[in-house]
């Protein structure tokens, strides 16, 4: 059975870009609650921690110095199937590619600044709830 809980981050392109009510806006209307949400900052050591699955990419460098760059925004979002709706939601990764009336395709600049993280499994949106809020009794 799928979970109700996904984690999100909108990068630094999208706060940059002036897009985080627009994001949130699209979120809410999917039906998705959100339960956290916290304006932070990755450091280069925290963005290493979280990407660490992909230290061995040859893009892991980009993605850590990208992620670090400038503030994101990380949220808790509750739905049912929340995973695999999210991840419709916000599109493929490359907005080339990412569906009409998806996150990605209005809102990312391209393969790697795409806008918004969305976890990939309810193993790991676990595992990224608590990574960004360890401190909050929801996780």
């Amino acid at each position: 059975m799928s979970g109700n809980r996904t984690f999100t981050m909108l990068k630094p392109d999208a706060l940059e870009n002036g897009y985080t009510g627009k994001i949130i806006d699209m979120i809410i209307n999917a039906g998705f609650t959100i339960k956290a949400m916290k304006l932070t900052r990755l450091s280069e050591e925290r963005a290493k921690e979280f990407y660490a699955v992909h230290a061995e990419r040859p893009f892991y460098g980009e993605l850590v110095e990208y992620m670090s760059s400038g503030p994101i925004v990380a949220a808790i979002l509750e739905k049912d199937n929340a995973v695999e709706d999210f991840r419709a939601l916000i599109g493929a990764t490359d907005p080339a590619e990412a569906a009409k009336g998806t996150i990605r395709k209005y809102y990312a600049e391209s393969k790697g600044r795409n806008a918004c993280h969305g976890s990939d499994s309810d193993e790991n949106a676990a595992i990224e709830c608590a990574f960004h809020f360890a401190d909050s009794e929801l996780v």
